[in-house]
């Protein structure tokens, strides 16, 4: 929409016009999920909202992308072209830097921005914004509704995100105040919003040998209750001197346990939590299960997950949002 809005005065294009370009131009960050089918785990996890998530990116490619579209487009204003393409770029990872896994917005610099404040669907954000978005996509060129539809829009969506980041300071308080409560000495805390919504928040703790996982909603009347989940990092051994998992273990930023079953390692990457709310739940979102081959090489492969989860997750989510 901003992009929309700093071309309505200068593209003879109308906005039906320009949303396929903005749209696609949008979507070009996402395609670094290809490097999954071409590369191993690891260092698929380790480009994803990299580069493309860049402001260098969006320096480079905007021109680029441009260029092409002024070879057969009949609008041939190169600048605007490029101003389009950098601002459609641009909000992608600003907009994804506000979520749990973040963007590497100063890439090359090994420094993600993860603000933990919105899930990465959130229709109390999205849907207003398509609203007003289609509503000025209906008016005219010269219509000053155009332009109200637009701003109103911008200022909406964005004062939630505003507002999304003063209900993350609350909820990070009342994790923090049962702590204290219950006499849990920790080294870390991390709050996020649950799927599809900001009421209900979940806290990753760290302790010296455990992680502890907890749920607070803003109609909760009663105590926080706590999953203890223990590291069991050592059960890593010798691998945990590999380089392969060295990275992985840098990619979780340390949030992570190791669990063994009949002989097989798993690494659970606990930034996302499970696919469940219910106590001590361990289908977590991201599972991978650790092969050894005759070399020693450890290879993470992702565990499936189970489509039920999901849709229950979605039912127990209404339920716990009302402080059930």
């Amino acid at each position: 929409m901003i992009a929309l809005e700093k071309f309505q005065n200068n593209f003879t294009y109308t906005l039906f016009g320009l949303v396929p370009y903005i749209a696609i131009a949008g979507t070009i960050p996402d395609l670094d999920v290809i490097t999954s089918y071409f590369t191993d785990t690891v260092t698929a996890l380790e480009i994803h909202r990299g580069f493309t998530h860049s402001i260098l990116f969006s320096v480079l490619f905007a021109p680029i992308f441009a260029f092409i579209v002024t070879k057969y487009e009949s609008y041939k204003n190169f600048k605007n072209w490029s101003l389009l393409f950098f601002l459609a770029f641009i909000t992608h990872p600003i907009l994804d830097a506000q979520t749990t896994w973040g963007t590497q917005l100063f890439w090359p610099l090994d420094v993600r921005l993860a603000f933990k404040n919105v899930f990465v669907i959130d229709p109390l954000y999205t849907i207003p914004f398509l609203v007003f978005l289609i509503l000025a996509l209906l008016q005219k060129k010269e219509s000053k509704k155009r332009r109200f539809y637009n701003h109103l829009g911008l200022i909406i969506s964005t004062s939630y995100l505003a507002l999304t980041l003063l209900l993350k300071y609350i909820s990070y308080q009342k994790f923090a105040e049962e702590l204290f409560s219950k006499n849990i000495n920790y080294k870390a805390l991390k709050t996020k919003p649950t799927p599809l919504n900001t009421i209900l928040w979940s806290a990753n703790v760290e302790t010296n040998d455990a992680f502890l996982i907890g749920y607070s909603s803003f109609f909760d009347k009663n105590p926080i209750h706590f999953s203890k989940y223990p590291k069991n990092h050592h059960l890593l051994a010798e691998l945990k001197n590999h380089s392969k998992t060295k990275r992985m273990i840098a990619i979780t930023k340390g949030w992570f346990t190791i669990n063994k079953i009949n002989n097989t390692l798993y690494f659970n990457d606990l930034r996302f939590g499970t696919l469940s709310i219910k106590p001590n739940a361990t289908n977590f979102v991201f599972k991978y299960k650790i092969k050894v081959d005759k070399n020693g090489t450890p290879f993470f492969i992702e565990e499936p997950k189970e489509k039920s989860d999901g849709k229950k997750l979605v039912l127990d989510l209404w339920e716990r949002i009302k402080g059930k």
